[in-house]
């Protein structure tokens, strides 16, 4: 290998460790803002009464600032995808390493062990806010017979988890029987990566052949809980689409095609930033005419199409800024290597901080900022503490290397 080529593949993993960092910042502060967006209606459900809006916004302020919609929106269209094709690079070499057996035996561990432990104590421990502030006469006993008595096990943010281990048994289910199929998807992206506007069109199309029918079918925000796996009912079939865009990227090498750092993504990066922000408010300007549920087919169909064009420029504006701006960073490569492990914990600490500031006459922007600053700090004491304990390191800590919150 070139020396070129040496630089040009250590800036691709250094912007990718770099762009994990700044998703797991903008997780924590997604959650952080929920309590303080300015358009959630006012509670008038209990704990145990349907339709459980709490599972959306578990603690609702009082206090409240519009500019928290305009950011949470945005990252309700692209991060969640992003989180899944960023999780699908690294998976060709992990099943070259291990196959598909190992493969699937490592990702239980990893994935399917955290998801239990996590539904099992991290949920309940961090819905228990939410009972508190929906109940006249709080107490434990009382907590867990109510927590029991719902009809489905809470996920919070523990649905990203499922999700993705279903799609690495899919992937590793590809990779025993139809190998050549992952090879020849890595060939492709390589050959359409070097042109990202072809690599965007046909992201695109599978994007709404997966997305546009079930939003349209179930609109863009209907939710289903069976037993322990929660699911939103338009989105699977898209994240699919981006996980299987990373591996493919993954198999044909990250230095190679759409991510080179040397790439047309990373030189037109400006280009992107104002396709999202155009694409965005296009999406929101639509889906804005649905929500009093009375809108034409026709306009639930461009709002989901809208919101797959934002998804994917939301995408390819992140990624090139990553790769124009990618630079050695000892913070952003700390919150890279523990980003499973913030992921995983996190939640716990947003809820019971924005409980804890619901009597407090301060603004929203410093309730958030508070409650940002507090979850990072104890997520960060929790995993360095887990880190020391090898029982629990396996249930919430990250090894030393890991790829799109997942190694």
């Amino acid at each position: 290998m070139s020396r070129i080529q040496s630089i040009a593949t250590s800036r691709s993993c250094l912007a990718l460790d770099n762009l994990r960092a700044v998703v797991i910042l903008v997780v924590l502060a997604f959650h952080s803002m929920l309590a303080y967006i300015a358009w959630i209606p006012p509670r008038t459900s209990g704990f145990n009464d349907p339709p459980f809006d709490w599972r959306i916004f578990p603690i609702v302020d009082s206090h409240r600032w519009f500019g928290f919609d305009l950011f949470c929106a945005w990252q309700d269209v692209y991060l969640m995808s992003l989180m899944f094709f960023l999780s699908g690079l690294f998976v060709w070499s992990s099943l070259e390493r291990k196959q598909s057996w190992g493969f699937v035996r490592d990702r239980l561990s990893r994935l399917g062990l955290p998801f239990v432990f996590g539904v099992a104590v991290l949920i309940p421990l961090a819905l228990y806010p939410v009972y508190l502030a929906t109940t006249a006469d709080p107490s434990v006993a009382d907590y867990v017979h109510r927590y029991l008595a719902l009809p489905f096990l809470p996920n919070g943010q523990l649905w990203f988890i499922w999700q993705l281990l279903a799609l690495n048994f899919v992937a590793a289910g590809v990779h025993r029987f139809w190998p050549n199929a992952l090879k020849a998807l890595g060939r492709w992206s390589v050959t359409a990566g070097r042109r990202p506007g072809l690599y965007f069109a046909v992201l695109l199309a599978a994007s709404a052949a997966a997305y546009v029918p079930l939003a349209v079918v179930f609109t863009q925000w209907a939710w289903t809980n069976s037993g322990p796996f929660a699911l939103q009912w338009c989105r699977p079939l898209l994240y699919a689409v981006y996980f299987f865009a990373g591996i493919g990227i993954g198999t044909g090498g990250i230095d190679a095609g759409l991510i080179a750092a040397d790439g047309a993504l990373a030189r037109r990066w400006k280009s992107w930033l104002v396709v999202a922000m155009v694409t965005d408010i296009a999406w929101m300007g639509v889906t804005w005419l649905t929500l009093d549920g009375k809108a034409p087919v026709a306009i639930d169909a461009a709002a989901a199409l809208c919101f797959v064009v934002a998804c994917a420029s939301g995408c390819f504006c992140l990624i090139a800024a990553s790769l124009r701006f990618a630079r050695p960073s000892s913070i952003l490569a700390s919150f890279s290597a523990n980003a499973y492990s913030l992921y995983l914990v996190h939640y716990v600490f947003v809820t019971w901080l924005q409980y804890a500031l619901l009597g407090f006459t301060l603004p929203a922007v410093v309730k958030a900022a508070i409650v940002f600053g507090g979850t990072m700090i104890f997520s960060w004491i929790t995993i360095m503490t887990a880190q020391r304990v090898p029982f629990s390191a396996r249930l919430i800590a990250a090894p030393p290397r890991t790829a799109g919150l997942q190694a």
